[in-house]
């Protein structure tokens, strides 16, 4: 624990103060050195040069060109070094010290020294004996220890040089060294370095001087086999020691593979051999004379030598710097990016280079500029040293960084943030040096500040708390917080997107205001409004409807407009998709709702443009000014508060937290288990009626009367605020087509503070709206997070989880000023305010959108489409229930894309906003939706899916939610009971005391019901056992009756060549590993084995039974084709079986570990079985289908006696499951694709190995509507939470699985909503991709309006009333009359003229009854 916290202020703290410095003492000295110098060149450059010269251009030009050419020196190298690591050339080099050895050995040294052994692992190096060297050389007496090598000893050898060796050419070795190499040294210390020589020509003879030689250091190898061998266990050690470490970041050498090693133990190649590397990573050299070798480590100097060393490895990189020029580079990729972080591409380092020259530049010039004084100039340099070295060495992990690792973003985040800064106050001032600067001022406010300056001060204080996030999630906040508080725009779940929204609102925008400027140029009186006016406030309500009807992500439109514009591209990856056989039918259900969409807006943009144009034109909001806005302002109170407050208050599972149930209850309120779809009640009607009166008529009319008065007034003023207006109006109208529910509640607030608290402060009625609405969210924020803070450390609940929150407890009082600081504070940025380490200290952390994760998490299901087969042999694909179990988390989130944005419209989830959370918990399904962007008829959510079987602190909060408070009866410490229908006092307080609420006990979504039973249980009996294998193979025979391929196998030569042994009766199939007596029916004991006629007399009449059924008759005697095939396929598919259990079959762990993976698909098919490769559909299409029928069969043998006895039944049972059930293994694909598919029944067996146990179970899904309750969470306290783990587990980095900021808290669903982060943080089960739900896809709320207004539907409902019409006029007695009138008449009815409908009708007149006229009338009306 304490170096824990001594790393993380080392590693977090001070590096996040410095920029990314600090000491790491397990880097080696000269990383830690180079890290210093650098730290202290950047600090002190600026620092020298504002100090030593005046503030002039050239003082900067200096600076700028040092630093931008200091930076592209270091970023060309590093990004040469990591290309020299991927693509270079690396040599492996041997080296050995031991000067003990030195007298010992002294005698054979001065004969050779050459290498006694040298082993080879798929590597090959070209060795020259010393005393070849010799004879090149003249000899030296005295040998010295080899000197550190110079740079000329490391340079390119002549690029002329014929032979290549080691992937170059290699010089040979030179005067000096060939004498260092001689022995005959006084003190015995000998150089034995591997040399790298020319490579002699092939076909050259040795010399006899050479094979002499050789015969020398054969001798010098006896003598020194026995050191050898107590040296080879070292140096084995020591090989797979360095494989590990170099195979981690070495390419494989590009050397020649012509040449293999085939040489066996002790044969001896030639001393000139030339040989040439195909690996340099196994080298592995023992070398037994004594050797001594200087040896320089560029990692770590050291002046120490020992007295004995062990063989040792070097690899050199060959950095090239010109053509044939070259060095050796001693170095490795690891310590590399410990001392410097790596840029991918060029373009990475082009952006570091800029930035830092930004940052050069600006700091520089406000410093020139005088900003800042005294001690405040080395602060202000500090923080320019800590932009600039983060761009060499970031701060990893940083505080605000999301993931776990290297994150390159926060490299550039702090330099992009100071430019931000610096450019601000530089215009600022240059701005503020204007004389007649223009100064507006709103509300009092003044528009340009005189003091913006300090903030640079406490860059690393805030990078140290974590106060800015990186720049990509800062630039999707800035842009959302924007576009939604000015334009009123929705969330957004990208940067794209969040680019995408502000783009469109400022086109928007821009025209509306060419439109407002024009008509309000000039002065016009109440009588006549101008036309352009009235085009202008048409305008806006068409573009604020169609901007509110549209998603902040451009893909859905963007693959619609490309299925119209290139028709061919998107059937081209249609057709890919079939051949994969899983198309997803999500993306097309998102286009047909997109294409519902404009069509609909082109209707009723249409419409709305020119009621707007004729209602403003008309002067009503002039003429009758002071009544008609009273009206409204009456009318918007009235119906929000019906709206937004009674009717879901009294919906809720407790009313007002006093009433006991709901008040408007709904039909499904009191069943156990509904079996259909919600049923639609006369208030939901009465809501959805409401909201759109107030949506589409109400709000309108209020923006358009305040906009039309307001531009009255403006017509007349000189100064004209026509932008504040437009973007008031539209600002206005998109938040009320989106989301009204708080919209009255702003109305009220403004009419209330502006007409009687300050109304000498009001502008004008539209601009007082636009301001009360943006401080009104940030006060109903302010309001959630007090109350996040109030429930989470109030005493009499306080769950703590560990021994520091009950430390922290007592110390968070007297802060409690300082709390209400960071309150308000992270009210006003929108930021979440988490408790430290779960404890009841409350920290700020950065800035987050709506979404608040920054990745775009999905999971990705395994299966047998996207793992390697031999994790579907070996083992279980995604064997885990986690991943079996997404699945339904996967259909849940696809059942509330067709459901959730139409039960929002109805109410049924109470009133929501952007980045609400809600939690459906039900039996086993647990999931967190976080609602993330609003529209006009569509929402965007992501669905979270904890566990099935969570921790314990799981269970008691899913207890917490699920446990009903009805029956409490306290009151204090008393139980006095409660008033009928009430709660008592004790439960009203408690409720009140919570971070969430339960909204509804009874919402219903379409999902599967999971029913388990262990098939262990089944199948312990051994007549159990014998019933499956009768299932198996009776479904064997059906499959092979009904394959359209029978007459071919039939008929196949092959097949009945290989199947003639199984023709004659008396063969005999002997394998008591396979057959038993226990488990097979037809097994015959006297024979000790399995007969044709024994399988005949079990399974003949069954096989006649399907041959029968078939429309193609097919001989089915005792003797037929037919019967062989079935009869070899049944030993077959049980040979298969009992390969499957090891040939244990009477075990019953054993049998279900066979079957399972039959189940699953692998057949492990003995010799005498290899017949079946003639056809695979045997297999696949036989009696892979059968072993997951029999399942079935077996299952329902339990209920179902009967289909044991007659043959019918099975026959219908087994073709009825055909068609109605899925039968697969979870890990195939197929079943993925049924459950999306949305079908009714399905099965299968799942292997679960949890906590040691190791069970087989049989699961069987339904189809049904599965009831969840919907508690909404506290907004607040989810990203508090969500913050507060990311904080600790990234940052801080608490790895303590039982950490106390994950123990279970009742009152603020601790646990749950901590395990629902994204992984590695939490534990999610399932977490969606951000998904789209769409009004028009609600099938109740359709039934209610119609569905979208199209002219598809304008021309089908005038058809549908014109037809109607008609059909009740000709049922009318006029009708009747007047063609009774034709009968008595010559008129010709046979004409024409008459349809032949008309004519069967007057002709059943001609016998008029009493009974006949009603008749046909009923019959037309029912029609109709």
């Amino acid at each position: 624990m304490g170096s824990q916290v001594v790393q993380t202020l080392r590693q977090g703290v001070w590096a996040s103060l410095t920029g990314g410095w600090y000491h790491d003492p397990d880097q080696n000295k000269f990383n830690n050195s180079c890290h210093l110098y650098l730290w202290i060149f950047l600090l002190m450059l600026p620092l020298s040069l504002h100090l030593a010269l005046p503030p002039t251009t050239m003082a900067l030009s200096i600076y700028c060109t040092s630093i931008t050419v200091f930076f592209i020196l270091i970023k060309l190298a590093n990004y040469r070094l990591h290309l020299m690591f991927d693509e270079g050339e690396a040599v492996v080099r041997s080296s050995l010290s031991d000067l003990s050895k030195a007298q010992e050995k002294k005698s054979n040294a001065s004969d050779s020294c050459l290498p006694a052994s040298i082993r080879y692992k798929n590597t090959l190096i070209i060795l020259k004996t010393q005393s070849a060297a010799a004879e090149e050389g003249p000899v030296v007496g005295d040998l010295q220890p080899s000197p550190e090598p110079s740079p000329d000893d490391l340079s390119s050898p002549n690029p002329d040089q014929a032979a290549p060796l080691l992937q170059a050419q290699q010089r040979p070795p030179s005067r000096a060294e060939r004498e260092e190499m001689r022995p005959g040294s006084a003190s015995g210390k000998v150089d034995a370095e591997i040399i790298e020589a020319e490579a002699a020509k092939e076909g050259t003879d040795a010399s006899p001087a050479a094979e002499g030689e050789q015969s020398e250091q054969e001798r010098t190898a006896e003598k020194d086999s026995e050191q050898e061998r107590l040296e080879e266990k070292d140096c084995e050690d020591k090989e797979d020691a360095d494989r590990e470490a170099v195979d981690e970041g070495l390419p494989p050498s590009k050397g020649s593979e012509d040449e293999s090693e085939e040489e066996s133990e002790g044969q001896k190649e030639p001393a000139d051999q030339a040989v040439f590397v195909s690996s340099v990573v196994a080298v592995d050299i023992n070398c037994s004379c004594a050797c001594f070798c200087q040896e320089e480590d560029s990692l770590d100097d050291s002046s120490e030598t020992s007295t004995q060393e062990k063989p040792t490895r070097k690899i050199y990189y060959k950095l090239k710097l010109f053509p044939g020029k070259w060095i050796n580079i001693l170095y490795d990729r690891l310590t590399l990016l410990a001392l410097l972080d790596r840029n991918q591409d060029v373009l990475e380092n082009l952006v570091a280079v800029f930035m830092a020259f930004l940052v050069s530049f600006l700091g520089f010039v406000l410093l020139n500029h005088g900003c800042f004084k005294d001690f405040w100039v080395f602060q202000f340099c500090l923080v320019i040293a800590s932009c600039q070295y983060s761009l060499l060495k970031s701060v990893q992990p940083d505080a605000a960084s999301p993931t776990h690792g290297h994150n390159q973003l926060v490299a550039y985040s702090r330099a992009a943030y100071f430019c931000i800064l610096c450019a601000l106050i530089w215009l600022l001032e240059q701005l503020l040096r204007i004389k007649d600067l223009p100064v507006s001022s709103l509300y009092g406010v003044t528009i340009v500040c005189y003091d913006v300056l300090r903030f640079t001060y406490c860059f690393p204080i805030t990078f140290l708390v974590g106060l800015f996030p990186q720049i990509n999630t800062f630039t999707i906040y800035l842009l959302e917080q924007i576009d939604m508080h000015f334009f009123g725009g929705t969330a957004a779940t990208s940067l794209i997107s969040a680019i995408y929204s502000i783009l469109r609102s400022l086109i928007a925008l821009s025209l509306l205001y060419g439109f407002c400027f024009g008509a309000l140029k000039e002065p016009w009186d109440e009588q006549h409004t101008p036309a352009l006016f009235s085009g202008f406030c048409g305008l806006l309500v068409v573009f604020s409807y169609h901007l509110s009807r549209q998603s902040s992500d451009p893909s859905v439109l963007l693959s619609l407009i490309k299925s119209k514009v290139m028709p061919a591209l998107v059937e081209s990856e249609e057709e890919e998709e079939e051949d994969t056989d899983i198309k997803d039918p999500l993306p097309e259900k998102l286009q047909n709702s997109m294409k519902e969409i404009l069509l609909s807006d082109v209707v009723v943009c249409s419409i709305a443009y020119i009621l707007t144009f004729a209602i403003t034109a008309s002067t009503v909001f002039l003429s009758l000014k002071p009544f008609v806005t009273i009206v409204l302002y009456a009318l918007a109170g009235t119906v929000g508060f019906v709206t937004h407050y009674l009717i879901p208050q009294l919906r809720k599972h407790h009313p007002w937290l006093w009433i006991s149930h709901p008040v408007l209850k709904t039909k499904e309120y009191h069943q156990f288990e509904p079996r259909e779809d919600a049923v639609l009640m006369w208030f939901e009607r009465l809501y959805v009626g409401l909201l759109c009166f107030e949506k589409y008529v109400v709000y309108p009319a209020i923006i358009l009367s305040a906009l039309t008065n307001d531009g009255f007034a403006l017509s007349h003023r000189k100064n004209c605020d026509v932008l504040l207006t437009t973007v008031a109006g539209l600002k206005l109208l998109r938040s009320s087509f989106c989301n009204p529910s708080f919209q009255f509640l702003t109305l009220l607030f403004t009419l209330v503070f502006f007409h009687f608290d300050c109304p000498h402060a009001s502008e004008s009625f539209l601009l007082d709206f636009f301001i009360m609405s943006i401080v009104f969210h940030k006060m109903r924020e302010l309001l959630l997070k007090l109350h996040f803070i109030l429930v989470y450390i109030a005493p009499w609940q306080i769950a703590w989880g560990s021994a520091f929150h009950a430390f922290a407890q007592p110390f968070a009082v007297p802060h409690s000023a300082m709390l209400l600081l960071q309150t308000l504070l992270t009210t006003v940025f929108y930021t979440p305010l988490a408790p430290f380490l779960g404890s009841a200290i409350f920290i700020s952390s950065y800035p987050r959108p709506i979404k608040f994760w920054e990745r775009n998490y999905n999971t990705k299901r395994i299966d047998n489409s996207n793992s390697r087969l031999v994790s579907q042999v070996d083992k279980e694909t995604g064997c885990d229930d986690n991943n079996l179990n997404s699945i339904f988390y996967e259909y849940l989130t696809r059942s509330l894309q067709h459901s959730l944005c139409g039960d929002l419209m109805l109410g049924r989830w109470g009133n929501y906003s952007a980045g609400d959370c809600f939690i459906l918990a039900s039996d086993y399904l647990n999931a967190l939706v976080h609602l993330i962007e609003i529209g006009n008829g569509l929402v965007t959510f992501q669905l979270r899916g904890l566990e099935f079987r969570g921790t314990y602190c799981q269970q008691r909060e899913v207890e917490a939610i699920t446990e009903g408070v009805e029956e409490d009866d306290a009151c204090c410490c008393c139980e006095p009971g409660h008033l009928p229908h009430m709660l008592s006092c004790n439960a009203a307080f408690n409720l009140r005391w919570l971070a969430w609420e339960v909204m509804a006990t009874k919402y219903l979504l379409e999902g599967y019901s999971i029913s388990e039973n262990n098939a262990a249980t089944m199948l312990q009996v051994y007549d159990l056992r014998k019933l499956l294998i009768t299932y198996y193979l009776k479904s064997i025979i059906y499959y092979l009756v009904h394959s359209p391929k029978l007459s071919t196998w039939l008929k196949d030569a092959a097949i009945q060549e290989a199947l003639q042994s199984y023709t004659k009766w008396h063969h005999i199939e002997r394998d008591p590993q396979v057959f038993s007596v226990k488990i097979d029916e037809d097994y015959v004991h006297c024979l000790q084995g399995v007969t044709r006629a024994s399988f005949c007399n079990v399974y003949l009449e069954w096989i006649q039974y399907c041959a029968g059924k078939m429309e193609t008759p097919v001989d089915s005697d005792e003797d037929s084709p037919l019967v062989t095939l079935s009869y070899a396929l049944s030993v077959l598919g049980r040979r298969s079986l009992g390969t499957a259990s090891h040939n244990m079959s009477n075990s019953l762990e054993s049998f279900l570990y066979g079957f399972n993976t039959l189940f699953k698909g692998d057949f492990r098919i003995a010799t005498k079985d290899e017949w079946v490769f003639a056809d695979l559909d045997l297999l696949q299409k036989i009696v892979a289908p059968a072993v997951r029928m029999s399942l079935k069969l077996h299952q329902d043998h339990f209920t179902c006696l009967e289909e044991t006895e007659e043959a019918s039944i099975l026959y219908e049972a087994i073709t009825n499951y055909r068609s109605s059930l899925v039968i697969c293994h979870e890990s195939d694909p197929a079943w993925r694709k049924a459950v999306l598919s949305s079908r009714d029944t399905l099965l299968t067996l799942r292997h679960m190995i949890d906590d040691g146990t190791d069970e087989y179970k049989i699961i069987m899904l339904y189809k049904r509507h599965l009831s969840f309750k919907v508690i909404k969470i506290n907004k607040e306290c989810v990203r508090g939470l969500w913050a507060g783990q990311q904080q600790e587990l990234v940052f801080l980095r608490n790895r303590n699985p039982e950490r106390g900021s994950i123990q279970n808290s009742k009152q603020a669903l601790r646990n749950m909503v901590n395990s629902s982060c994204d992984q590695p943080l939490g534990y999610p089960m399932y977490v969606s991709p951000l998904t789209t739900s769409y009004a028009g896809t609600h099938r109740t709320l359709r039934s209610i309006g119609g569905g979208a207004l199209s002219l598809d539907a304008i021309r089908s409902w005038l058809c549908s009333k014109w037809l109607r019409s008609v059909l009740l006029f000709f049922c009318s007695d006029f009708f009747f009359f007047f063609f009774s009138g034709l009968q008595g008449s010559n008129f010709p009815l046979n004409s024409p003229f008459f349809p032949v409908a008309e004519r069967s009708l007057v002709h059943s007149l001609d016998q008029p009854s009493a009974s006949e006229g009603p008749k046909i009338r009923n019959w037309i009306r029912g029609s109709v």
